[in-house]
């Protein structure tokens, strides 16, 4: 971004040009300095779109595994013959292969 906008634009070192990186990656936004330039707000949406791919899609893919996770698993029973998992503790029979459960 230093050397697409320039410093006639606010992008006055590289430093702060990856500043400015940096906070529109993880999608802060401060907007103390911004692309004026086609090509600048080209690169710049590019930049937030990974930015969402990169923190926002892992995190919901984390959340929904967290959700999902079974924190009861030692009053659950699993199947000899198919291995299934998450049968009730009071279940007789699996619910996937018919097989008693023990």
């Amino acid at each position: 971004m230093y050397v697409v906008e320039g410093r006639d634009n606010g992008f006055t070192s590289i430093p702060k040009s990856i500043y400015w990186a940096i906070v529109t990656i993880t999608t802060v936004g401060y907007g103390d300095i911004v692309p004026r330039t086609v090509l600048g707000q080209l690169i710049s949406s590019i930049l937030m779109v990974v930015g969402y791919g990169v923190i926002a899609v892992p995190t919901g893919i984390i959340s929904t595994e967290i959700a999902k996770a079974d924190f009861n698993h030692q009053l659950t029973k699993t199947c000899p013959s198919c291995f299934k998992e998450g049968h009730a503790a009071d279940a007789q029979f699996c619910s996937a292969c018919g097989a008693p459960l023990p």
